[in-house]
């Protein structure tokens, strides 16, 4: 028996001419943007640190780029709403170029604001790299939308993946132009973005949300009768609401379960004897597993529906939780094994809950709804980081470990109850 959500691959309608070509520009870009937020990601600490002098002004770095990039989705969103794609991605990365040029120009001149503002503009920058996902299911049909969400997913671990891997040769390029070594990352994310930013908008044409639109526009329908009530402009059915909520909450799940364990697991491994470079090893297999298993997630999506997706994600990342919960602090293998099915849990309600968005969204309004989507996932997972730190505080790593294998057993039997869905996806 087939899934109520699970769309019919026999009715497959045939992929719009345009989206290979989509696809193939989405896929450069997040190579590129990938790459631009992985650099400054990984010594935005650091720099942080060196230019406060205190460990304990650290995090600021990553508590603006959550900022920012909440900022940055709802604004981009609205901006692909307002124009196309095009036009809003190219914004996007447009303000991570200036966000990292700004970095850099605080690090020569040695100025904190300036440090502070250029981490928040590259933050909301950032946003594009996630917002990208949804322009690649615009012209993908109901039947292939999880595989289109996924392929965006997947580029972005080429450039996730090599951006750390290139710190050591930005930094020689730094010093060599008399700047601070630790400024060689961001000179880096300087250039990949502004790559994406002109790949995007020499390259992404069609618009594929413009055309998108064009394909939903409805042809006339007659006035309703009597008794049955005039739709309201600009609510959308309560199906489609119901969809999306169950979309939001699945990517919100995912986000915090997987952000609060991954912040505390290096935290945890240090206070068990562990060298940074086993830590920094744990924490690139799981940043690997959550985008390389976007094939998987892709195809379960398309072939056996969204809500089991998401439940099976659910089940992976309480697994993960309690595998966390009994792996002994001196065990890397298991704790590595932990972080490894968090990334692909994560990954599985990602592009479940991502696909049940698009589904629902009208055309003319999905750019609009998927900026807010993300800016609730964006601060749920901001408000998981912090609440992570308060749990292993109060409890320890137990403690947290177990609180997200209870929100994902929880958030399994709801999924797995959930039979009231809209049996059919939006065009």
């Amino acid at each position: 028996m087939t899934s109520p959500t699970a769309p019919s691959v026999t009715a497959d309608r045939g992929e719009h001419p345009a989206q290979r070509r989509v696809l193939t520009v989405l896929v450069a870009t997040q190579i590129l943007s990938g790459a631009a937020l992985a650099a400054g990601i990984t010594v935005g600490a650091l720099l942080a640190e060196e230019m406060l002098g205190s460990t304990g002004l650290a995090g600021v770095p990553s508590a603006l780029f959550t900022i920012g990039a909440a900022v940055g989705a709802a604004g981009i969103g609205r901006a692909c709403q307002r124009w196309g794609r095009r036009p809003g991605l190219t914004l996007g990365y447009g303000g991570g170029a200036v966000g990292s040029l700004l970095v850099v120009a605080a690090t020569a001149w040695d100025s904190v604001p300036l440090l502070f503002l250029g981490l928040l503009v590259y933050g909301a920058g950032t946003a594009s790299v996630m917002i990208a996902r949804y322009a690649g299911a615009d012209l993908a049909s109901p039947e292939r939308r999880g595989r289109a969400v996924s392929t965006v997913l997947f580029a972005t671990a080429a450039g996730a993946i090599a951006g750390p891997g290139l710190v050591g040769a930005t930094g020689d390029l730094a010093e060599a132009w008399d700047l601070p070594r630790l400024s060689g990352p961001f000179l880096l994310a300087t250039a990949a973005f502004v790559s994406a930013a002109l790949v995007t908008w020499s390259f992404l044409r069609p618009d594929p949300l413009v055309l998108a639109r064009r394909a939903a526009t409805p042809p006339a329908t007659p006035a309703p009768s009597p008794a049955e009530p005039a739709p309201v402009a600009g609510r959308l059915p309560r199906e489609d609401l119901r969809r999306m909520a169950a979309g939001g909450a699945v990517m919100v799940l995912s986000q915090v379960v997987m952000i609060a364990i991954m912040t505390m697991t290096p935290v945890h491994m240090a206070d068990h004897g562990h060298g940074t470079g086993v830590a920094g090893l744990v924490i690139g297999l799981h940043m690997g597993a959550m985008y390389l298993s976007s094939p998987l997630s892709g195809y379960l999506v398309d072939r056996t529906g969204r809500l089991p997706t998401a439940a099976l994600g659910a089940v992976v990342l309480g697994a993960a939780a309690l595998l966390a919960y009994v792996a002994p602090p001196g065990s890397a293998p298991t704790l590595a094994a932990a972080l490894i099915l968090l990334g692909i849990g994560w990954n599985l309600g990602f592009v479940s809950g991502t696909t049940m968005v698009t589904d629902a969204a009208p055309a003319d309004r999905r750019a609009a709804y998927q900026g807010l989507m993300d800016v609730g996932v964006l601060v749920a997972g901001a408000s998981g980081g912090l609440a992570s730190g308060m749990l292993v505080a109060s409890g320890g790593f137990g403690l947290l470990t177990g609180t997200g294998a209870v929100l994902a057993l929880a958030a399994t039997v709801l999924l797995l109850a959930r039979g009231g869905l809209p049996k059919t996806p939006r065009g």
